[in-house]
């Protein structure tokens, strides 16, 4: 994914001179092709990134194409006020990236873990919000933030979880691609590094289908309702917090035009207790392909006999 994003970059600044790249002091290998090929379109805004949006804010204004990299612990977190009022109330063609999302920098703490990116920012308006699983979700992901008329936030994990799609994908606002077909009566909707781990767990249900939903807002409401009305339970997996994020869209989604049960499994109200791997965080927020599947088991255990049988034929239906 990192090397994707890379290289979408090195692209965008070669075909458009108004691309310019601002970092958030980070000097590290990711831009080196940057820095090398197009040298007068990278600023490092050291760290000040509250300053920095305010900087592509008005580098917007002149005609640039500002792209604002940060960690998403910063980027948005510690910006939201200037993501509001200095790009979104302007409604201006920066592109924001938050690195590291979920808790991906495992060993630095809550800090810099960013369980609350998304709930954050869904509420804002003219802001679209992207979240891909794989470097083909990221590539596709960057040309529909470049070729947006406003303000995008692009949120990335750091580690590189496997490969989703082994193809280019043509991608448009609001698609979810589905990238496991199935007939049963339970779907899957991921985003982000949680896409590889809801096919895994998925398997469990063999005839379930799994969506990845690289865009998060605007997220297509009729493709979710029709997603609710093939299936008898939903189960909505994130790398964030089960407040506010993607489950919570779905639920909203499914509450409006198609009452269905759907499971939110992400980050509970809580911060992380200790720090580790990455993998010992996924596991201590129980995000790990058994733990998941385990929540999966136990929310359907829950269920009315309704979700083995058809939908015409379901007693009732509710949003959970």
């Amino acid at each position: 994914m990192r090397n994707a994003f890379s290289q979408a970059l090195v692209d965008a600044a070669r075909s458009d001179s108004r691309v310019v790249l601002l970092t958030g002091d980070h000097g590290y290998a990711l831009f080196d092709d940057f820095r090398r090929i197009c040298p007068g379109q990278y600023l490092n805004a050291g760290v000040a990134e509250q300053n920095m949006v305010g900087v592509a804010a008005g580098l917007a204004k002149g005609g640039l194409r500002p792209i604002v990299y940060g960690l998403s612990a910063f980027v948005p977190v510690r910006v939201l006020e200037q993501i509001k009022l200095d790009i979104c109330y302007e409604q201006l063609p920066v592109v924001l990236i938050g690195d590291g999302a979920g808790v991906v920098y495992s060993s630095l703490g809550t800090s810099h873990q960013s369980t609350e990116d998304i709930a954050a920012l869904r509420a804002l308006p003219h802001l679209s919000l992207l979240s891909p699983a794989d470097a083909q979700e990221t590539t596709a992901c960057m040309k529909l933030a470049l070729d947006c008329a406003g303000p995008v936030y692009l949120r990335m994990g750091k580690s590189d979880l496997g490969v989703v799609h082994e193809r280019p994908l043509a991608l448009g606002w609001g698609d979810l691609p589905c990238v496991r077909a199935g007939a049963g009566p339970l779907a899957w909707i991921a985003t982000g590094s949680m896409v590889k781990t809801a096919l895994t767990a998925a398997q469990r249900w063999p005839e379930s289908e799994v969506f990845s939903a690289p865009c998060l807002k605007p997220l297509d409401e009729s493709a979710v309702g029709a997603i609710c009305q093939r299936h008898e339970a939903v189960i909505v997996l994130e790398e964030h917090s089960v407040y506010g994020g993607l489950g919570s869209a779905v639920a909203e989604i499914s509450a409006a035009s198609c009452p269905t049960w759907v499971c939110r499994v992400g980050i509970q109200d809580r911060f992380s207790q200790f720090c580790g791997s990455y993998q010992y965080l996924l596991q201590e927020h129980r995000l790990n392909v058994d733990a998941v599947a385990e929540q999966v088991a136990a929310f359907m255990a829950r269920l009315p006999d309704a979700v083995n049988v058809s939908k015409s034929h379901s007693p009732s239906r509710r949003a959970a």
